[in-house]
């Protein structure tokens, strides 16, 4: 079996040193979309070094993201094609407000392994501090098509109950033909967003957007929309990777708010408001 539970969750935790500047912050926010119009107030935020506050969900490519999900399938007891491989759900909770500039110490660990019968989901808990203490703790959910199957536990659902009633704001967003090239220079290098033969070998009829450049698109709308455009009163965001967008859609981002979090529910507009992310909640002050 490529997949050795036991084994995976027994493995000693890695640890690796990362650091990021300005200029990482900048690349990340623009390869979510940030910038746009580029001399928009709001916007000069994510842009301008001088003016420059840093999105939450840089954590997830913090020290070019190591070791993200294809990391994550080099921990021992784990052994899968990359083909098979998807981002099924992101769960990210943080501690401080991040620094433009900074270094951490990041430990990494397989933290579960779920059998859902037909696919594996592993669990792979990211956790960084600094000298100051901790920083973040990062929760990656990688989905393995035909992994499952050995008996193992289930795990248990991330389903939430939908939203009720209208939402108190709707957006959409548009995605440009070479957001995933852009995006990717953060640092995760998986072929399926860039190489239209291996998107192929994969099952999609061309390269896909990374789920989590999605991720942080969405969660940009919330802060900028709902939250008054400050990333500090972001707690924790989790999300479930419900389907795919591809470079050149439009996302619609639909949201539910209340004074302690909001709701999000995200489709691609051109395939009929096909769900991309599920699940999601923002949970904020």
């Amino acid at each position: 079996m490529p997949i050795d539970a036991a084994k995976a969750l027994a493995a000693e935790p890695r640890t690796a040193e990362l650091s990021w500047g300005h200029k990482d912050v900048q690349l990340y926010h623009l390869g979510i979309g940030a910038g746009s119009p580029a001399t928009d107030p709001d916007e000069l935020r994510y842009t301008l070094e001088s003016r420059l506050h840093v999105l939450p969900s840089f954590a997830t490519v913090a020290g070019a993201g190591k070791p993200g999900v294809t990391g994550g399938l080099s921990m021992p007891g784990v052994e899968v094609d990359l083909a098979r491989v998807l981002h099924g759900g992101q769960n990210l909770v943080i501690h401080r407000p991040l620094p433009a500039t900074g270094s951490a110490t990041a430990t990494h660990r397989i933290a579960a392994v779920y059998d859902k019968g037909k696919a594996a989901v592993l669990v792979l808990r990211t956790e960084a501090a600094d000298t100051d203490g901790p920083l973040w703790t990062n929760d990656a959910q990688i989905f393995i098509r035909g992994e499952g199957g050995w008996g193992g536990d289930r795990g248990p659902s991330a389903r939430l109950e939908p939203p009720s009633g209208v939402p108190d704001r709707t957006v959409e967003r548009p995605i440009r033909e070479d957001q995933a090239l852009l995006y990717r220079l953060s640092g995760d290098w998986n072929p399926l967003h860039a190489d239209p033969e291996f998107a192929k070998v994969a099952g999609f009829e061309r390269p896909i957007l990374h789920g989590l450049c999605t991720y942080g698109i969405t969660l940009k709308a919330v802060v900028d929309t709902l939250l008054g455009g400050d990333v500090t009163r972001v707690r924790s965001y989790a999300t479930r990777f419900a389907g795919v967008v591809y470079p050149g859609e439009t996302l619609r981002i639909r949201m539910w708010h209340t004074p302690e979090s909001t709701r999000a529910a995200v489709s691609a507009v051109e395939r009929d408001d096909a769900p991309v992310l599920a699940d999601t909640i923002v949970e904020h002050t």
